[in-house]
């Protein structure tokens, strides 16, 4: 494996047709992610692999791991999931906060099995369904002194005889060990005390494929019941080595790690790349970006850390461009945004508070991360990039016909090539999980439910979602479990949810109600209602609208379209109620879209207006009217 033939010349965007001259089987990349990281520990053994924060307020304090000590720690941490039984097909959960230990379980978890990892947020009976689904009957889990509510849902789904293993993780730096509670019928011990006694060398199984399934990540889906993505270790490296192949990582980039290893990106953008070239992460504390302590210390970290890359959702980085600069953030080249729409306002103010530019990128769970990406020195504004190398993206007629449509017209955008997933995990039979595409693949293509067009450039720009999923902060959040929970209430007799956009989350959740005849429960009561019962703490529906009838399609289908209409409409019309000479504010449906009309007088503050609209990710227009 030459390093000419791993790394190709891939800085702009015309390098994309000579990097895809070379098949990529061509390329000799590692043969599972657990074959990544021993080919970096024999490159790099001594090289700093893994810097880890114990909190946002000790980040002078982190604990170090080299590229040998990561891989030994995984050997260990391997050996003791196949000592309990773990072989290729079993699953392996893993609910916690970040800390040093998690990125290691999650790799070693690949290594003697799948790992699937699951957000401690979501609630007991969605965290139930998850484990049935994937058929893990072993958890790697945060103990009491990293997350005492974690620790506590999962003592309760062990009671519940979903678990028959309990692995626990204490917070990075942590010494000692407290004393654990006996639970009948499941082993409980801390994960780095049944590792010490294994063998650091070695794993005493058979290593992974490319072809064995490496993960299974859990996503929001279209239905009320959670979906399971598959990846395969081929998947996973292959979407690694595609961002490590940028120019923009070079081995000396020092990465800033801060979003849950529960999601794709965590572990694709800033623990599997960064193995390629042998470049240290640096990970936050167990609250990452939502730990309101990080961004006061933020620019001094990057100073301190020299950090140059970092990958965040667009709020985290409206937050930052409000902290004042109080350090040398030269280090900071590449900072990635990607999960939800980026707003024009969010991308200038950053621009112009740090003198970095943003760089888009787009993907999804079931193509295993990304899939297109920006370049700093070309300008495409409102552009999520050119796909990545060896993905291909084309643009069909949203009618379910699948027919190629022109270049620069809207439809549904579709992914072809090695990172598509190989399907949901819908059970189990003896060899393993069973996988289904459940209509999202079609003769390879992966149907992503995004609306977007490609210029004859062939960069791609989002036109909004043909699917209905809610996008908070990057989290997603799947409208049916808010419309059941509402359904569940005996005086509603149909429910909508939808995003309304946010300036602070992108979008967040509100629904829209009819009642029974007689009805008096108030839009109040409904909101208590559903927050008391949303699976997903993120779901809670920031208002209940009461309707007289819902919007339908011609045949009789909820038709959703309007009712974001009337949510952007709402919205826009708090932000804008104190700027004098607003006349009207309307959000019409042009096609699939959803365009935000805001008529002002000429008197108006128009810049104030423009900068208001601009912290929106939506489409919008100013009309100067008398």
């Amino acid at each position: 494996m030459t390093g000419r033939l791993l790394w190709p010349d891939y800085a702009r965007p015309v390098d994309l047709a000579a990097i895809e001259a070379v098949p990529l089987e061509a390329r000799g990349l590692p043969e599972s992610t657990y074959a990544l990281l021993a080919r970096a520990a024999a490159r790099w053994p001594s090289r700093t692999a893994l810097t880890v924060l114990p909190d946002a307020g000790r980040w002078r304090e982190p604990v170090c791991r080299t590229f040998a000590e990561v891989l030994s720690d995984v050997h260990r941490y391997a050996n003791v999931l196949h000592a309990l039984g773990v072989r290729r097909g079993d699953a392996v959960a893993l609910m916690s906060p970040n800390c040093v230990e998690l990125g290691t379980a999650t790799l070693a978890a690949q290594v003697a099995g799948i790992a699937a990892p699951v957000g401690g947020a979501l609630s007991r009976p969605h965290l139930a369904e998850l484990l049935r689904r994937s058929g893990a009957r072993v958890l790697v889990t945060a103990g009491p002194e990293l997350a005492p509510a974690t620790w506590d849902t999962a003592q309760a789904l062990a009671r519940d005889g979903l678990l028959d293993v309990i692995l626990l993780l204490r917070p990075t730096g942590a010494a000692g060990a407290p004393d654990l509670p006996a639970i009948d019928g499941v082993r409980v011990g801390y994960l780095g005390e049944l590792a010490a006694a294994e063998n650091p060398s070695a794993f005493a199984g058979d290593l992974p494929r490319s072809s064995d399934l490496a993960a299974m990540f859990h996503t929001g889906g279209t239905t009320g019941a959670p979906k399971l993505a598959a990846h395969t270790h081929a998947n996973e490296v292959a979407d690694a080595w595609m961002l490590a192949a940028s120019d923009l990582f070079e081995q000396e980039t020092v990465v800033f790690a801060a979003l849950p290893l529960f999601h794709v990106n965590a572990l694709v953008v800033t623990l599997l790349a960064p193995l390629f070239k042998g470049q240290t992460a640096v990970w936050a504390g167990p609250l990452g970006y939502r730990d309101p302590r990080l961004y006061g210390q933020f620019w001094k970290i990057v100073e301190h850390h020299r950090i140059a890359a970092m990958s965040a959702v667009p709020t985290v980085y409206a937050a930052l461009a409000q902290i004042p600069v109080d350090a040398d953030i030269s280090s900071l080249r590449f900072p990635m945004v990607g999960a939800s729409p980026l707003p024009a306002a969010v991308r200038d103010t950053f621009q112009a508070h740090t003198g970095t530019t943003l760089i888009e990128g787009y993907g999804l769970t079931e193509a295993t991360c990304a899939t297109a990406r920006t370049f700093p020195d070309v300008s495409r504004p409102g552009s999520v990039g050119q796909r990545l190398p060896y993905q291909q993206v084309r643009v069909v007629a949203a009618d379910g016909t699948w027919e190629d449509v022109p270049a620069g017209q809207t439809g549904l955008l579709a992914i072809s090539g090695p990172t598509v997933f190989p399907g949901y995990v819908i059970g189990r039979d003896e060899n393993g999980p069973v996988l289904d595409g459940l209509g999202k693949l079609v003769d390879g293509w992966l149907d992503t439910g995004d609306l977007a067009r490609i210029d004859e450039d062939r960069f791609i720009y989002l036109a909004g979602r043909a699917k209905d999923l809610i996008i908070r902060g990057g989290h997603n959040i799947d409208p049916a479990i808010i419309e059941d929970a509402l359904l569940a209430h005996p005086q509603v007799t149909a429910a909508v949810a939808v995003g309304c956009p946010d300036v602070h989350a992108g979008e967040v959740p509100v629904a829209y109600v009819t009642l029974a005849s007689g009805a008096s429960v108030t839009e109040e009561d409904l909101c208590d209602w559903a927050r008391e019962r949303v699976p997903d703490p993120a779901g809670a529906p920031k208002a209940v609208t009461v309707l007289d009838e819902l919007p339908v399609t011609a045949v009789g289908k909820l038709y959703k379209l309007p009712l974001r209409a009337d949510a952007i409409r709402k919205e826009l019309r708090l932000a804008l109620d104190r700027i004098p000479g607003v006349h009207v504010i309307d959000a019409a449906i042009e096609g699939s879209s959803i365009v935000a009309a805001v008529k002002i007088h000429p008197s108006a503050q128009e810049d104030a207006v423009r900068a208001i609209l601009g912290r929106y990710a939506i489409d919008w227009r100013l009309v100067v009217m008398p």
